[in-house]
């Protein structure tokens, strides 16, 4: 009895994590689902057949898997040379390369929007130059609301998932392999096709379904730069849940993503477990070597060369956009003058329409902060136990099936969830829809997959031995957790934390939907002054989107400083 107690006893584990999920994400999302589809004629089966016989919602749904296909493919073609140098050459000023182009990875959508309408928009740097030499009446790139654009973004919002995961795992094969196949015979290129890259096929597949996922959800991107000519699932359940309050057609179109979303993170996950175990497996220090020869140093330099101006040209634009007001010069109405201001961020603590309702950027501010913070103390919670299990009892079946489930909130409709929310928590106890937790648990059900895949692989790395031996000297199960693996994973905690910040201060999609106008957070304040006419407007969320670039930018940065060993999936 005792025995089989103490094996039962580690699952408790799960409680937390599995309660959390169940009160705040199967139950608003069964009761929204449920109620959307009781409001359809013949029920499930008449809503599906209703959406999937309209023309304008196929064409979505193709477009969805389309752009997202598309991006990912893109994508990989920009990340595989940047995980080729990252995985297998040491150099002066990697690391701070390697933490600039992560900064993309935890911009909030809205900011990445508006940091490619301040470079290439019609308003934006390269237009403004090109009329200004060229004396021209009109912008010479058209790139606003066209698939370009929104394939520029993703590329930009996801590269560095491609060369983290890829070139991390690239960074501990074993280079004695293709040494071998060398001296067998084998020339670089059958090296490269034969030993390589079958041992990078499962990275390279779970970093494209990663991106594909992200790519596939994509809410702020879309809905800012992608305009009225196109729409995917996830704008379309907004659009139809918001506007129309069609809730049967949102109901089906988040029913699709869902299901797509399950089957690409069930995968994902399998492919996770098999990277963490590969066929040849070294310390990145003793397979990495320094740029030796000029070609080598040739292209990494074009390749730093090209990826800086990639990543952080747009930040940059949107910085230098945000204190510099155009204006129109009287003597050539066909240019602007640039005039540096800072008149965008004072304009910031103004009521100009002397609302009572009106509640300034720095209250944004202060709301963003203090449910950030509410959300990093839940994430933890909730995540570590998790991870634990997840480490510990990875070859178990019950183990196995939670592993996607946990991702689940990363691909569900944040629209959907939002409703899911105002439907079903609405009665005592969980009258939450008044309520200011109300976001901080809408921000968890994101953050929280973070921190699970963060904390995850740095269970894993503890040796058991460490374990086994403070056991044999008389520790308690929860002494070697306290002294043995939380001190090895404190650094870990650390990135875990400020993943979850920096992702509750740009979450937009359910805290647009679920937000009180008097406490809004800086992503929806940047949404309004977008979605208003004028320069005014549109110089105040540039300069909202540059305080909250600079805040996840540190936050990028402080992972980078305290990103522990070489298993880690972000």
């Amino acid at each position: 009895m005792n025995n089989s107690l103490k094996k039962f006893l580690p699952y408790l584990l799960w409680l937390v994590p599995l309660a959390f999920l169940l009160l705040f994400y199967f139950y608003p999302l069964g009761s929204i689902l449920w109620t959307s589809f009781a409001q359809a004629e013949g029920g499930v089966g008449g809503a599906i057949a209703e959406a999937w016989g309209t023309a304008s919602i196929r064409r979505i749904v193709g477009f969805t898997f389309y752009q997202a296909g598309l991006s990912t493919l893109l994508t990989l073609i920009v990340g595989l040379p940047g995980a080729y140098l990252f995985g297998k050459f040491t150099f002066r000023g990697k690391n701070l390369l390697r933490a600039l182009t992560g900064v993309p990875f935890v911009m909030p959508t809205l900011v990445v929007a508006a940091s490619f309408d301040a470079l290439i928009g019609s308003k934006g740097w390269l237009n403004q130059v090109l009329m200004d030499w060229f004396n021209l009446s009109a912008p010479p790139i058209q790139l606003s609301n066209t698939l370009a654009m929104i394939l520029l973004a993703h590329i930009f919002y996801n590269t560095t998932i491609v060369m983290r995961l890829v070139g991390d795992f690239w960074a501990r094969l074993d280079p004695r392999l293709t040494e071998a196949a060398r001296m067998l015979g084998a020339n670089r290129w059958q090296a490269l096709t034969r030993i390589t890259l079958p041992l990078l096929a499962p990275a390279v597949l779970a970093a494209a379904l990663l991106v594909f996922i992200f790519d596939f959800t994509s809410f702020g991107v879309i809905l800012v730069l992608g305009g009225p000519r196109f729409s995917t699932i996830e704008v379309e359940i907004y659009y139809q849940a918001v506007s129309l309050f069609n809730l049967p057609l949102a109901a089906v179109l988040a029913l699709l993503q869902l299901i797509t979303t399950l089957a690409l993170t069930t995968v994902y996950t399998r492919l996770m477990v098999r990277i963490s175990r590969p066929l040849s497996l070294r310390p990145a220090a003793l397979t990495q070597e320094p740029l030796r020869t000029p070609r080598q140093k040739l292209t990494a330099g074009v390749l730093v060369v090209l990826l800086l101006a990639f990543f952080i040209t747009p930040l940059v634009s949107l910085g230098v956009r945000s204190v510099v007001q155009l204006e129109p010069d009287r003597r050539q109405h066909t240019l602007d003058a640039p005039v540096v201001t800072l008149n965008f961020y004072k304009s910031l603590w103004e009521n100009t329409n002397q609302s009572m309702f009106y509640a300034s950027p720095s209250e944004a501010l202060a709301t963003s902060f203090s449910y950030a913070g509410v959300t990093v103390a839940l994430s933890l919670l909730l995540g570590l136990p998790a991870a634990w299990m997840l480490a510990n009892r990875q070859s178990d079946l019950f183990s196995r099936v939670l592993d996607p489930i946990l991702m689940l909130p990363l691909g569900t409709s944040a629209v959907t969830l939002g409703l899911g929310f105002i439907v079903a928590l609405n009665r005592p106890p969980l009258d939450l829809r008044t309520s200011p937790v109300l976001i901080p648990l809408a921000h968890t059900l994101v953050a929280f997959p973070f921190v699970v895949r963060s904390l995850t692989p740095a269970l894993r790395s503890i040796q058991p031995r460490l374990r086994q031996a403070a056991a044999m000297l008389g520790a308690s199960p929860r002494q070697v957790f306290r002294y043995i693996d939380l001190h090895l994973i404190a650094r870990a905690l650390l990135v875990s934390a400020v993943f979850a910040f920096t992702i509750s201060l740009g979450e937009f999609g359910a805290t647009a939907l679920v937000s009180r106008p008097d406490r809004p957070t800086i992503p929806v304040m940047i949404y309004r002054f977008l979605s208003q006419p004028g320069a005014q407007n549109y110089g105040q969320a540039l300069a909202l989107s540059t305080i909250l670039m600079l805040a996840t930018a540190a936050g990028m940065l402080l992972i980078e400083q305290a990103r522990v060993g070489e298993d880690s999936e972000f």
